[in-house]
């Protein structure tokens, strides 16, 4: 953030969303976060993922690599990245990133399945 958006940085207008990896929920990572007046979205503890790449990026890249046949990694690389190139409309995505939040809130944290009802 403080490279990229710094005018944010400065003025202290984001939030980091990150999930209950144990690598992210450590305490040496909660401290720093808290040492540092970072602010955290918390994630549901046994809701889907809410993460972008889950419902956004990687249900494209399956539709689009469907019934493919590689031979070899380089292969399957360079087709995954051929798609990812092809993939700008990210409004879309938050879009649907704010939708799961919403349910997520609805449902007071509680686990479900599938698309949110959508």
């Amino acid at each position: 953030m403080r490279c990229k958006q710094p005018e944010m940085w400065k003025n202290g207008d984001w939030l980091l969303h990150h999930d209950n990896v144990p690598a992210h929920t450590l305490l040496i990572v909660r401290e720093f976060l808290t040492k540092n007046n970072m602010t955290t979205v918390p994630h549901p503890a046994y809701s889907p993922d809410p993460a972008p790449c889950d419902f956004y990026m990687f249900p494209k890249m399956k539709l689009q690599l469907k019934e493919q046949r590689f031979l070899s990694i380089e292969e399957i690389q360079a087709e995954s990245q051929q798609v990812l190139n092809t993939l700008a409309d990210f409004k879309e995505c938050f879009q649907k990133w704010q939708n799961r939040w919403d349910h997520c809130i609805q449902v007071q944290g509680d686990y479900f399945k599938g698309d949110c009802g959508n």
